[in-house]
C-alpha cells in the first residue's frame, strides 16, 4: 500500500532508470537512501551516508557487487558491511563498520523500498507497465486537484484527456516536490504512450500552477 505511514512499500524508482553497475539517490519518508544495482543485477538500498566522513553514498560508484564511497573509497556490501578501506589494504574492516540497509524489491518494473516492516509484497499492477518518471514542484493535494480526482491508496487512476487511462504513483520528496511514476496500460501502443507522456507533463504544469497560486494567496 502507498501511504505517508510507516510499515509500507515506497516506489522509489523505475527499474529501467537503474541499470547494472549504477547508483542513484532516492527518498522515502524514513529519509534518503542510496539505491544501487550491482554488476550482476542485484538491487540494494543503503542509508545515503558513509560512516567514515558522512559523504552521500549515492554519489559513489559500483564495483562488482559492492558500493564504494566517492570520497575515500570505503566499500560496502549489499548487506551493509564494510568490505574494504583503500588506505589500509591489508586490514579486514571490523564488523562494527556498517551502513544501514533497507529491504528492497522489484515488481512490475518498479523498485520498491520498505519503510518500516510492511506486510506482504509490494503492489503489482498486472495490467499496467511503467512509462516514465517526472518530478513536480507541487504537493499531492495540488496533483489531485489538477487530476480532478481523489488520491487512492495506490496512487491516482486518471482518465487523461486524449490519452489512455493512466495510473500515477506519487511519492513526496525531501524538497517539497513530488516524484511521479507514470504507468500506462500494458497493451498501449507507441502513439498512446506519447499521448500519455504529454498528458502527464500537462498535469505536472497544472499542479505547479495550483501550488504556486496557493502559496501566493
Amino acid at each position: 500500500m502507498l501511504s505517508d505511514k510507516t510499515d509500507t512499500w515506497v516506489p522509489v524508482a523505475l527499474s529501467q532508470d537503474l541499470p547494472a553497475g549504477q547508483a542513484m539517490p532516492a527518498w522515502t519518508p524514513a529519509g534518503p537512501i542510496a539505491l544501487w544495482r550491482s554488476q550482476s543485477g542485484r538491487l540494494a538500498a543503503s542509508a545515503d551516508r558513509c560512516p567514515h566522513r558522512g559523504m552521500r553514498l549515492s554519489h559513489g560508484f559500483v564495483r562488482g557487487e559492492a558500493l564504494s564511497c566517492i570520497y575515500h573509497g570505503w566499500s560496502y556490501s549489499q548487506a551493509g558491511r564494510c568490505l574494504r578501506i583503500p588506505a589500509h589494504p591489508n586490514l579486514t574492516p571490523p564488523e562494527t563498520i556498517r551502513v544501514a540497509t533497507r529491504l528492497v524489491e522489484e515488481a512490475g518494473g518498479i523498485v520498491w523500498v520498505a519503510d518500516g516492516e510492511p506486510d506482504g509484497k509490494p503492489p503489482l499492477f498486472e495490467d499496467y507497465v511503467p512509462l516514465r518518471s517526472l518530478t513536480a514542484r507541487a504537493g499531492r493535494s495540488a496533483l489531485s486537484a489538477a487530476a480532478g480526482t481523489k488520491a487512492a491508496a495506490e496512487g491516482f487512476a486518471w482518465p487523461a484527456p486524449g490519452a489512455p487511462a493512466i495510473r500515477l504513483l506519487t511519492i513526496p520528496q525531501e524538497t517539497a516536490e513530488t516524484l511521479i511514476h507514470v504507468l500506462v496500460p500494458a497493451d498501449c501502443g507507441a502513439s498512446g504512450r506519447i499521448a500519455a507522456s504529454r498528458a502527464a507533463e500537462s498535469l505536472r504544469r497544472m499542479a505547479e500552477r495550483i501550488e504556486a497560486k496557493g502559496a501566493a494567496s
